[in-house]
């Protein structure tokens, strides 16, 4: 980067208009005091349509040539990135086509369809991102549409770096650590361009979920890998790979990763609900949740938190829930071998304690045999209270296998 880029930054941002505002930079006591830090958090989320991705999607899509325009643009999306340029192709008046996953939330389905007026279609395609991604770039080449990707572009990347003028025009100093949610690797290489130019002192620092460590798992081997599986419960953020630039990048900036399990998650989304009242989704709580796993790092310094963006679909939330109270260990699912006989249960609930709460309980009675097993959830109000349950079992001669994080056990039976 260098100054003409910065102007030409400056120029995206002249060019929003009213239509992308200008947003917040809000001090968290709440997590100032948690940390002994200070902590900002960047709400991108108060966006129109709760997401930072406005910026891009407006000074791309508004650049076109006249002839683009006309042959309209296509992109594939897992949502946030839909509505942004559905919003944006209603107020320029342009043809669209998106293609989305099939197991795409229903909420964020519906609140793109909002957006289905005369200029837009929505298309549902296989399972992944990736797939709705190769399904868009045959269409790009069947209809000569304009494909609007999701970051690997030079206008995308000065509509979003507007967004660190911001954080230093608002702060007033320089952050000593900014946190960015995985993908934004191209605002991320630009805001250290940006820090170096300014004679900056801020770290970045790049949060991504557990299950879908692929820039962790990536530096470790110093190689651009893909991971076999992932678990996607943090919707965009969750890919098996990476573009090479993004690795290229990490690696030339000595780029910090760290990992946020996605039951840990789980308890930062409950954790806005019952201290701000308000339900985040999990890409939003993502940065928010790295500050746990950097808690002795940021004692004492000036942390600016990326809120990327805040669109939950409610049906997640038994599950986000249920996630929560196994991280914590709160909640535990046994399979016991009971033995046949009237009292057995009778006995088997002298193994719990005044707190303890059986959820379920499934029990299929087996004629020609001596024992039969048992599946049953404990809820407690403290973890080290199983291993009380756990001793008593072992004194009352219950035989138990704890299955809490057998995910094979966990995806037949909850």
């Amino acid at each position: 980067m260098d100054n003409y880029s910065l102007k030409k930054i400056k120029k995206a941002k002249n060019n929003f208009w009213d239509f992308v505002k200008e947003t917040p930079l809000e001090y968290s006591e709440r997590l100032s005091n948690l940390y002994n830090a200070n902590i900002y958090l960047k709400r991108e989320d108060l966006q129109p349509v709760r997401s930072y991705k406005i910026r891009w999607a407006f000074n791309l899509i508004n650049s076109l040539s006249k002839k683009e325009k006309k042959s309209g643009v296509v992109c594939a999306s897992a949502w946030n990135h839909a509505q942004w340029v559905a919003i944006t192709c209603n107020k320029l008046k342009i043809k669209w086509v998106i293609f989305m996953p099939i197991t795409t939330p229903s909420q964020k389905v519906y609140k793109t369809k909002q957006f289905w007026w005369k200029y837009i279609e929505i298309e549902l395609i296989w399972d992944t991102f990736d797939e709705a991604f190769y399904a868009s770039k045959e269409y790009e080449k069947k209809h000569k549409a304009t494909f609007v990707h999701p970051f690997d572009d030079e206008r995308i990347i000065e509509g979003q770096a507007t967004i660190w003028f911001e954080i230093y025009n608002e702060l007033k100093e320089d952050p000593d650590y900014i946190i960015c949610p995985i993908w934004w690797w191209w605002v991320i290489s630009w805001l250290i361009s940006i820090t170096k130019i300014l004679k900056k002192k801020t770290k970045i620092i790049w949060a991504e979920p557990l299950w879908a460590a692929w820039m962790k798992k990536s530096l470790k081997i110093w190689k651009n890998t893909t991971l076999d599986s992932i678990d996607i419960f943090v919707d965009w953020a969750a890919v098996k790979k990476e573009w090479e630039n993004t690795f290229n990048i990490a690696k030339k900036y000595n780029l910090d990763v760290i990992t946020c399990p996605e039951n840990r998650i789980c308890s930062t989304i409950l954790d806005y609900l019952k201290e701000e009242w308000i339900v985040v989704e999990p890409a939003w709580a993502l940065a928010t949740d790295a500050l746990k796993g950097l808690k002795n790092k940021i004692k004492w310094k000036t942390v600016v938190v990326i809120i990327s963006w805040w669109n939950f679909d409610f049906e997640r939330l038994p599950e986000v829930k249920e996630r929560s109270m196994k991280f914590e260990w709160l909640k535990k699912y046994y399979l016991i071998i009971f033995p046949q006989r009237s009292w057995a249960l009778k006995d088997f609930l002298q193994c719990l304690w005044k707190n303890d709460d059986i959820e379920r309980f499934e029990y299929l009675k087996k004629s020609v045999k001596n024992t039969a097993p048992v599946f049953i959830w404990i809820k407690t109000s403290k973890k080290k209270y199983f291993k009380n349950i756990e001793k008593n079992m072992e004194k009352l001669w219950f035989k138990y296998k704890d299955v809490t994080n057998n995910e094979l056990y966990f995806d037949l039976l909850i």
